[in-house]
């Protein structure tokens, strides 16, 4: 190799018991073996993507790469030839001169020949979609008021998704305040800022105890504050139609609690109303007095993060591993029914459709397309998603949290050249958590043609599905 011929030293790796050396040139780094976060249907070289000092990094096993046994990757040599990528090896031995690799049995690498071999370029990024999704996703936005739904006590209550920048789980270690209103519960960093965390049950003077065990954090902003306001458990993501949102009667407008809600939302034909929360009016004037006095460095990073472009995302799990959604194509969050209906002569990839209030929505188990193993668990959701002007909902392992991501921590996604991994257009890089999400591209779902057969079922209609 050219590069390396120009180098004076080698770098020698150790796989399988066998010695490889690499121009000391090309070396960057080395490390132990990071977190990765595994590609679906990536090259068998390919053990996932790291987070190294802030930027998302290939890791291939180099024993894959020379086909060699693999599996005692402990240590990680980030190089530059070319392009950045990671070689996992099983260890980093000495540096050796260049002119005496052959009588030391190095065998020098060619690092641009093995990652463009395991890798091959698939050029230009093309949609498999049908060119339809931001037509169609703007009128939905026109059309309905996305929801998210949780729960406190035995009751359900709603904010406007545009309120919500984050749904996260309940921390276990929370700074406590002693002496402090009830409605207070503590504090809590969220990457590197410190959150105020005030009970809504309290605010709402609603009976019982915080439910610690599904507890839930929803990041609102209330004027110039970042609040996290503690619910009992999430419900759905719910994109309600307009006409299905009523003002509150004037008769029931006139008090000081009462003001906190701004809407009745009627769900399932007027058998299950949620009440919508209006933010701005939660909080006694004290606390958000407090709230300004005692934060005044979390004031000055909230103005400054208002600023900066954020995107929201859905996460779920499928297997062990997490991926995100862009909220906008999320039509609803909806529990797996029990029994979903079959239809004859259906496309394999189709597990059976579901009726969502009146719709028929085709259900594909997204667990086995993504190279993992059938969905199973009490925890299972289905993600509906609109693709263009169709809406199919994907089953998944559960759906964790909603998060915001700063513009600046997303990247493109490596292009590895394999049609399967086109549905990964991005990366969410969160540095300070060293956490890397695989961002879900909706229009890469579903090919054309699958569209097409799906569209076709819709079309049918179901007779007495659940």
């Amino acid at each position: 190799m050219a590069r390396a011929a120009a180098g004076s030293q080698l770098l020698t790796l150790g796989v399988d018991g066998q010695r490889f050396g690499v121009s000391a040139a090309l070396v960057r780094e080395v490390a132990r073996l990071p977190r990765l976060a595994r590609v679906p249907h990536a090259p068998p070289a390919l053990l996932g993507l790291a987070n190294i000092r802030g930027a998302v990094v290939p890791v291939l096993s180099l024993a894959r790469l020379v086909d060699q046994p693999s599996g005692g990757e402990r240590r990680v040599v980030i190089v530059e030839d070319g392009e950045v990528v990671g070689l996992a090896v099983d260890e980093v031995a000495q540096m050796i001169d260049l002119d005496r690799a052959a009588e030391a049995s190095v065998r020098t690498l060619d690092i641009a020949g093995l990652v463009a071999r395991s890798m091959p370029g698939g050029g230009a990024r093309t949609s498999r979609g049908a060119g339809l999704v931001e037509e169609r996703e703007a009128e939905i936005t026109a059309e309905t008021l996305p929801l998210v739904i949780f729960a406190v006590g035995n009751q359900e209550f709603a904010f406007p998704l545009a309120v919500v920048e984050e749904v996260l789980r309940l921390p276990d270690e929370i700074a406590r305040m002693p002496h402090a209103d009830a409605a207070v519960v503590g504090s809590t960093a969220v990457r590197g800022a410190l959150l105020p965390l005030l009970s809504l049950r309290a605010l709402l003077a609603l009976p019982g105890a915080d439910d610690g065990a599904r507890a839930r954090i929803l990041v609102v902003r209330i004027g110039a504050n970042r609040v996290g306001l503690v619910v009992d458990a999430m419900r759905s993501i719910l994109r309600v139609a307009e006409e299905d949102v009523d003002p509150v009667p004037q008769v029931l407008a006139r008090g000081g609690a009462e003001a906190r809600i701004q809407a009745i939302c009627r769900l399932d034909g007027g058998k299950r109303l949620v009440s919508v929360l209006a933010a701005d009016q939660l909080l006694r004037d004290d606390i958000t007095a407090r709230l300004v006095q005692g934060s005044g460095e979390q004031h000055d990073m909230g103005e400054t993060g208002a600023a900066q472009a954020f995107e929201q995302f859905l996460l779920f799990r499928i297997g062990e591993e997490e991926f995100g959604l862009p909220i906008g194509a999320v039509e609803e969050v909806a529990l797996l029914p029990a029994k979903l209906t079959r239809l004859p002569k259906a496309p394999a990839f189709v597990q059976g459709v579901m009726n969502l209030r009146g719709q028929v929505i085709p259900v594909i188990d997204q667990a086995a397309r993504f190279g993992a193993g059938a969905a199973t668990g009490r925890k299972r959701r289905v993600v509906i998603v609109r693709i263009g002007d169709l809406s199919a909902g994907f089953v998944v392992d559960a759906v964790s949290d909603v998060l915001r991501v700063a513009a600046d921590a997303l990247r493109p996604a490596p292009d590895l050249g394999n049609e399967e991994t086109r549905v990964f257009d991005r990366v969410a890089n969160l540095a300070g958590e060293e956490r890397i999400v695989l961002i879900v591209s909706p229009r890469e779902l579903l090919d054309r043609a699958e569209q097409d057969l799906l569209r076709g079922i819709a079309g049918k209609g179901v007779t007495g599905a659940p």
